[in-house]
């Protein structure tokens, strides 16, 4: 971490261990026999980037306003305690929650390449595996990408939230080999796309865009892997294999609804802890924003076939039961749009640049004299 970067929490958050379970599995059949994974294996090498180059690394970013998104979107805008706040405190709110959030975003990526290592490891099927080598990889990069970002340009970072970290550890515990494909590929990845999708879409700022956009393009391809190998698996499981997944489920989607709530930034910068908690329950836009945050979740649960009454009692006691009609599909076809046009828009400007580079250049040599000298006036 920069010298200027400062890291909120102490020393003892800073690694975290427990032992391994479950078995790894070798296979000797070669053959494979799913194209819809080979097809994505084929399209995860052929979208690998570096972080380095297809990121406009030199943008400048206020650490006190990484986003830019307007101040009536802030989750405790409206509430008694942002109303006490001047106009430098409201700035270093600011910095505190990017640096909460984005630490998150690390924090799970770095969960995700660990998940996607053990996929490698524990699957029992070549095409599985082949594809899931290719995660690990782009999950690096994202480590690496929101690393960069937290410390360079937010210059300030967070201990991963409890509730991250207690999801996390139900998930890589477990013995059976598609616990990290549920608990990560479903859960953690579902959240995450819809969060990252919300702020794309809300930031006026370059870089946290080209970010968000381009690692949402790697991501639409990890969460259609989840459901492919899930929906074939659970379709042999026995009802109390199947209940025993959705009670995974349901509690992983409470934590997942319970952790952004912020409550750490609200902890350090000495708020009234009972009024910002109570604000971010049941203020109107924290409401709006966490039933966002299930669109990519509810319908992948349904469609790998986790859709049991029970399931649908608890989605509708969180108030998303409704979002099992979202199309995942097109949701991820726009994701890879979004970063492509992105891609074709700084290749445009990019050439336009070069082109008044050029103009200036053609110019300059048209006003010297014949021998390369500039004539006097």
């Amino acid at each position: 971490m920069s010298s200027t970067s400062a890291r909120i929490g102490d020393d003892s958050e800073l690694a975290w261990s427990f032992p391994m379970q479950g078995q790894s599995h070798f296979t000797w059949e070669y053959d494979s026999e799913r194209e819809s994974l080979l097809s994505l294996y084929q399209k995860g090498k052929d979208k690998q980037w570096d972080s380095t180059k297809r990121i406009d690394w030199s943008l400048e970013v206020d650490p006190c306003d990484a986003l830019g998104t307007p101040e009536h979107t802030l989750g405790l805008y409206g509430s008694n305690q942002y109303a006490k706040l001047n106009a430098q405190e409201k700035r270093e709110l600011r910095q505190h929650m990017a640096a909460w959030e984005f630490s998150q975003f690390l924090h799970g990526e770095q969960g995700a390449m660990i998940c996607s290592a053990r996929i490698v490891e524990s699957v029992p099927d070549l095409d599985s595996k082949f594809y899931a080598s290719t995660q690990v990889m782009d999950e690096a990069r994202h480590v690496e990408l929101f690393s960069r970002f937290v410390q360079e340009k937010i210059e300030m970072s967070y201990p991963i939230s409890p509730h991250l970290k207690t999801l996390l550890g139900e998930t890589l515990s477990g013995s059976h080999w598609d616990m990290p494909y549920l608990g990560m590929q479903v859960l953690i990845e579902g959240l995450a796309l819809a969060a990252f999708g919300i702020l794309r879409d809300k930031t006026t700022k370059p870089l946290p865009k080209q970010i968000l956009s381009y690692i949402m393009q790697d991501e639409a391809r990890h969460v259609a892997f989840g459901r492919l190998a899930l929906r074939d698996y659970y379709k042999n499981l026995s009802s109390q294999e199947l209940a025993e997944r959705e009670e995974f489920i349901i509690e992983g989607c409470y934590l997942m609804r319970d952790r952004l709530r912020m409550q750490e930034v609200w902890e350090n910068l000495g708020f009234d802890m009972k009024e910002c908690m109570e604000y971010m329950n049941n203020g109107p836009r924290m409401r709006a924003f966490r039933s966002l945050l299930f669109t990519r979740i509810v319908p992948c649960v349904k469609d790998i076939g986790l859709w049991s009454p029970r399931i649908q009692k608890a989605y509708d006691d969180m108030g998303v039961l409704d979002l099992a009609g979202a199309d995942l599909v097109k949701l991820m076809e726009s994701d890879e749009l979004q970063a492509e046009a992105l891609d074709a828009e700084r290749r445009e400007m990019e050439a336009r640049r070069d082109e008044v580079h050029e103009a200036i250049a053609q110019g300059a040599l048209a006003a010297s004299g014949p021998d390369g000298s500039t004539p006097a006036g």
